[in-house]
């Protein structure tokens, strides 16, 4: 499996990020090669095989692979010991409806499954607080972000110490939005001239999902400084990240992950 090391500014190796790449694939098959997400219609198999491949090379265990099932809320959820220790039926009911993790315990990696919508992995390295965020247009305009950010500072991270970076993800060439999305990001109040421009050919919209998590990132207390943007856009290169918007919905999807050791 082809892990990519996503920059985490400032910290050592007791704090990694990583994001999957798609491997090698076929063209008749939307969820080849390496697909961890187990709710868009893959062979549960496979799944459990990709999921089992990302462990070994991480050298953790499965069980201390965590994601939620996501559903573009702006739901936090905090991992801690009574998590760990709970039933599997108890962790998937916690997990249901949530698109952010944040955890203090060392070994337990976070992740979330994307297919062009924003990943962000976030991490106090002085506190020993991490954490994952799941931000499609949806989340960006609910302030995921600044949700996550938040519930960090709750678990004793330090605003000041707190670093950002964002996987692949649809890029604002390839993100065509209607007016009605516009609005909404109008309405939540974002700086539109450095997230939105038109087509000059079609006269459509188009979104920058990056720089608008940066918005919401910086607006909540994060130095710009510590805050990387993602180098591979997930629809233009969807050889080797997964892009709902090349392949469809019934598709595998990108998998990006933190870990504390």
């Amino acid at each position: 499996m082809i892990l990519d090391k996503l920059i985490l500014k400032g910290c050592d190796d007791h704090f990694t990020a990583w994001q999957t790449q798609r491997g090698e694939i076929s063209q008749n098959d939307p969820y080849s090669q390496w697909n961890l997400c187990d709710y868009t219609g893959d062979d549960a198999l496979k799944v459990l095989d990709a999921r089992m491949q990302f462990c070994q090379q991480l050298g953790i265990d499965l069980d201390h692979l965590v994601m939620p099932r996501q559903t573009h809320s702006t739901n936090v959820k905090v991992l801690d010991k009574k998590f760990v220790d709970a039933s599997i039926e108890e962790q998937d009911s916690a997990l249901e409806s949530v698109d952010a993790l944040v955890t203090k315990l060392p070994g337990v990696c976070i992740g979330v499954n994307t297919a062009d919508c924003v990943p962000i992995a976030l991490a106090d390295p002085k506190n020993g607080v991490i954490a994952i965020a799941h931000a499609g247009w949806r989340g960006t305009v609910g302030q995921i972000a600044a949700k996550t950010f938040e519930t960090m500072c709750k678990l004793g991270a330090n605003a000041s110490n707190i670093v950002a970076t964002m996987g692949a993800s649809i890029c604002q060439e390839c993100f065509e939005v209607g007016d009605e999305v516009v609005r909404e990001f109008e309405q939540a109040g974002f700086d539109m001239s450095p997230i939105m421009k038109r087509n000059a050919m079609t006269g459509k919209a188009h979104i920058n999902l990056q720089e608008a998590n940066r918005q919401v990132l910086i607006k909540a207390g994060v130095n710009p400084s510590n805050i990387t943007l993602p180098e591979h856009c997930s629809r233009c290169e969807h050889d080797h990240y997964f892009s709902a918007r090349r392949l469809g919905i019934n598709s595998g999807r990108t998998f990006t992950a933190i870990l504390k050791q």
